[in-house]
């Protein structure tokens, strides 16, 4: 069942609560600990987009179409619109030989907050380009002009790429293909939902993948290598995606997925000998908050991946500290800098 994961204190009083489950697994399947019911079922989201890109690399799309890790680490993020980003998204599909058109995830407007303001003050249209999942579309097309299939509707369950996809997924996440739960995500790509436990232990085999084929273990070590070597990739400079793969210089692979879920792998020798990946839900989904520079954050799911790390001893008080503007524990304050209270994490893991 969920239990209480984060609380929100005002003066001496608990004014919010929020829920949640957590797994902690390792690379031999085995549930090293746990928080709530990591039996849950839940939607990956965007989490699932180093599991997507999975198959074409696996395939060779990345030689193929001569892509860089940092273009690599693209196609599994939920980048904020940086231009960094719009420059990349664009190099790559000029380098594939499609169209920003083909692309069919609908644009949004930017999560980085100089492209935001940049298209609030010139009226500028976003263009599918801008939708953070724009890099993952674009890999998808990839996979699809590669194998001389259809581009125009690759998004469909019954295309051999999502099929493919799907397989994937399931034999990383050791759950049979008739047991995962589909969905459309906010991208209009499938999504799946699966336990927690098996999704933290897909993250684990993805970063140790001993055991897998040669040429899948080789893909998993080409996307966490472009994933932790180009974190400003995967979300954004400033975000805590970014930051914390940053941090933890290639020991951490870090996505988080809408509506609260988040997804952790640690490298062998993290915590024990094995891979471990970790995967936690937050019950309310954990919308995120804009500030006055035109910056969006979540307050949870930062502060519950710092918890979770710091209770496994797999950051160091030097690391913590680095990162101590995301948590675990934060001093809230006002618009007029008066201090409140304070937010913090209200679980062990078992």
């Amino acid at each position: 069942m969920l239990q209480p994961i984060l609380e929100i204190i005002r003066g001496q009083v608990v004014e919010s609560t929020h829920f949640g489950s957590i797994a902690v697994v390792d690379s031999t399947s085995k549930l090293l600990h746990s928080y709530g019911d990591p039996y849950g079922v839940a939607f990956l989201r965007s989490s699932a987009k180093p599991f997507q890109a999975l198959p074409f690399v696996e395939r060779g799309g990345v030689e193929y179409f001569n892509l860089t890790q940092s273009e690599l680490a693209l196609a599994c993020a939920s980048h904020e619109t940086a231009q960094i980003h719009l420059d990349a998204v664009k190099a790559m599909q000029g380098k594939i030989g499609i169209q920003e058109s083909d692309l069919q995830c609908g644009p949004h407007l930017p999560g980085d907050s100089s492209n935001l303001r940049l298209v609030i003050q010139q009226g500028i249209t976003p263009t599918p380009n801008f939708n953070n999942c724009s890099g993952k579309h674009t890999a998808m097309l990839a996979h699809a002009k590669m194998r001389g299939l259809s581009l125009e509707n690759y998004l469909a369950h019954e295309h051999p790429i999502q099929q493919d996809i799907l397989t994937t997924f399931s034999e990383m996440c050791g759950i049979e293909k008739e047991k995962i739960e589909l969905g459309i995500d906010g991208c209009s790509a499938p999504n799946f939902a699966v336990p927690l436990m098996n999704a933290a232990l897909g993250m684990a085999r993805m970063c140790d993948p001993r055991g897998l084929s040669e040429t899948r273990a080789a893909a998993c070590k080409k996307i966490t290598s472009a994933m932790t070597a180009h974190p400003e990739m995967v979300s954004n400079h400033g975000e805590f995606d970014c930051e914390l793969m940053t941090t933890a210089a290639g020991k951490i692979v870090t996505k988080r997925g809408a509506e609260g879920f988040q997804i952790i792998g640690l490298m062998p020798g993290v915590y024990g000998g094995n891979g471990v990946g970790i995967a936690f839900k937050v019950a309310d989904g954990d919308a995120a908050r804009m500030n006055d520079n035109l910056e969006s954050a979540p307050r949870v799911r930062p502060a519950i991946t710092l918890e979770i790390l710091r209770q496994l001893n797999a950051l160091n008080e030097t690391q913590l500290q680095s990162l101590a503007k995301f948590g675990p524990e934060k001093t809230l304050k006002n618009y007029a800098g008066l201090v409140t209270g304070k937010s913090h994490p209200v679980f062990n893991l078992g």
